[in-house]
């Protein structure tokens, strides 16, 4: 049984079809990669998943259970973390309050277990140093990290990462994706949106390529990649 199973989902914003007839599964441990141009549908994929968007047809499974009507705190209470494309921390509260809040109100912990959840988040994504910075004066990597830890300080099943290597430099880049292969190997599940081609294949074990809402192409990265379908729409090559 899959971790997460999405069954004919369509989502329609007037007379736009943002996401139309989407099924696909992630199995537990695996770490899907979503590709596709600027405005083919992939947040809002995120937020059909997450519950911050309702479906207007088709069925979400998490873990088994029909969640297609659950709103989105009680999904992160589920298991479902996420990251959002522009880093969204409280600004005036210090990275540790940031991740004792994500603890307490996303994975639903008393306040002592929160603090313990916080520094263990604090030393895997590598911002011990900054426990009590402000979130709000934190260089774009730091913030990214913040977004990261937030997520995982709510102790997901299954993590989505909306363009987390979105504006870092290669060098970051890399940083970041060591962190995420840490987090796969201790059982994660992740879902990842990225632009940054050759981060998401260092870590995903399959593709899923989005185009105006509707599926292009899934499958292992490499046949993925050399697909012409995939190949003309999402890196204008004329097969």
């Amino acid at each position: 049984m899959p971790l997460l199973a999405l069954h004919a989902v369509s989502k329609r914003y007037g007379a736009l079809q943002v996401t139309d007839n989407i099924t696909m599964t992630v199995e537990a441990g695996q770490t899907l990669g979503i590709l596709g141009p600027n405005g083919a549908g992939k947040t809002t994929l995120f937020n059909l998943i997450s519950g911050d968007v309702r479906v207007d047809s088709g069925r979400v499974e998490f873990d088994g259970r029909d969640i297609t009507t659950r709103p989105s705190h009680q999904r992160c209470h589920m298991g479902i973390g996420r990251s959002y494309q522009v880093p969204q921390p409280f600004g005036n509260m210090s990275v540790f309050e940031n991740l004792v809040t994500a603890a307490c109100f996303g994975g639903g912990l008393p306040e002592r277990e929160a603090w313990t959840v916080a520094w263990e988040v604090l030393e895997q994504t590598g911002l011990l140093a900054h426990a009590n910075t402000p979130a709000g004066s934190m260089t774009l990597l730091n913030r990214k990290r913040l977004e990261l830890a937030r997520a995982l300080a709510t102790r997901p099943q299954l993590l989505l990462l909306d363009e987390i290597a979105g504006g870092l430099t290669e060098h970051e880049a890399h940083e970041l994706v060591e962190e995420l292969k840490k987090i796969k190997q201790r059982g994660v599940t992740m879902i990842w949106i990225e632009h940054v081609v050759h981060a998401l294949l260092s870590v995903a074990d399959r593709l899923y390529v989005i185009n105006f809402g509707q599926k292009l192409a899934e499958g292992a990265p490499n046949d993925v990649m050399k697909d012409p379908d995939v190949q003309r729409v999402y890196m204008g090559i004329e097969a």
